[in-house]
């Protein structure tokens, strides 16, 4: 189908929780859904930041329906509590699993001592899922759609070979633990999907990566990005997108009606363009012998938290 990411499916009725909402891909996608009509919930650890980015959105929509929650994803003890009160909502259509640290110096971990780029990329979403699935599950049923899991991976997974075999061995290069991080996401997911579908749940899985978005070329939110916001210089700016079009993929995999759990969407090219989707690497998505098993339960033992499929 010809995807139009300015003119989004009607999201009407349906809610959708994005982490890390409050700046960059996370905000942007948070404002394209509540622009399309759906209840958008935002997730970040910063009351602050939750407040100026549910004023920004409203700036840009005033007609949008939006709340927060205050979510910490390198603490197991706030996604817990952020669980329940995401759990408790009427409804749970979908959420976008955008939020982690972006930079990490060696040895750096979360509050309950894991790695951190591996903890709040990885552990954490499956804490949070784990925790939410009930709910998204019987949204599912309720509306006869499934409801959505969508996770973000990045371009490095292509580019660099990670061992997720023994998710202990952290390397000790910030990019290549990042990229050993979003592998793991990337087995987790498709290992999701595939074990949802075999018990009949109504959730897809999605996995997305949202290309290069560089601040040089993302449009100006009052407190999300402007002059009072820090600005981070890189090397790809020519040939990359701004952050709102980086959204587009995650936005895509949530509200695209013909979505199937197991896809891939990313842009076009490899740093920009509109979202399509995209094939799986075989290493992530069909590994080889039980490695999606064991990083499954690698990643359960680690979040103290257990998936329950029905």
């Amino acid at each position: 189908m010809r995807w139009d990411p300015d003119h989004l499916p009607d999201q009407a009725g349906r809610t959708l929780v994005v982490t890390g909402a409050t700046a960059g891909i996370g905000y942007f996608a948070a404002e394209q859904l509540a622009a399309a009509g759906a209840q958008v919930v935002l997730a970040s650890r910063s009351a602050a930041k939750l407040a100026t980015a549910r004023a920004a959105i409203r700036e840009r929509v005033p007609q949008a329906s939006v709340s927060s929650v205050i979510i910490d994803l390198t603490s197991l003890a706030s996604i817990s509590a952020a669980a329940a009160t995401l759990s408790a909502l009427p409804r749970l259509d979908g959420i976008f699993l955008n939020g982690g640290a972006m930079q990490a110096r060696r040895g750096a971990v979360t509050a309950d001592g894991l790695p951190l780029l591996l903890g709040s990329h990885t552990v954490a979403n499956l804490a949070l899922i784990a925790r939410l699935l009930p709910a998204l599950i019987a949204t599912g049923r309720e509306t006869g759609t499934d409801s959505r899991i969508v996770h973000a991976s990045t371009g490095f997974v292509r580019r660099f070979t990670a061992q997720v075999d023994d998710l202990t061995r952290v390397p000790r290069a910030a990019i290549f633990a990042y990229t050993q991080a979003k592998t793991a996401t990337e087995v987790f997911a498709f290992e999701l999907d595939r074990r949802m579908r075999a018990a009949g749940l109504p959730v897809a899985s999605i996995v997305t990566r949202p290309g290069v978005g560089v601040d040089a070329k993302t449009p100006e939110r009052p407190g999300i990005r402007d002059s009072t916001t820090p600005y981070q210089r890189n090397p790809y700016t020519w040939w990359a997108q701004g952050k709102d079009t980086a959204a587009w993929s995650g936005v895509r995999a949530l509200t695209d009606p013909a979505a199937r759990g197991g896809e891939y969407y990313g842009p076009t090219g490899a740093l920009r363009g509109q979202p399509v989707r995209v094939p799986a690497l075989a290493r992530t998505a069909a590994p080889h012998g039980d490695l999606a098993d064991r990083v499954w339960r690698q990643l359960e033992r680690m979040a103290g938290a257990e998936i329950r499929l029905p």
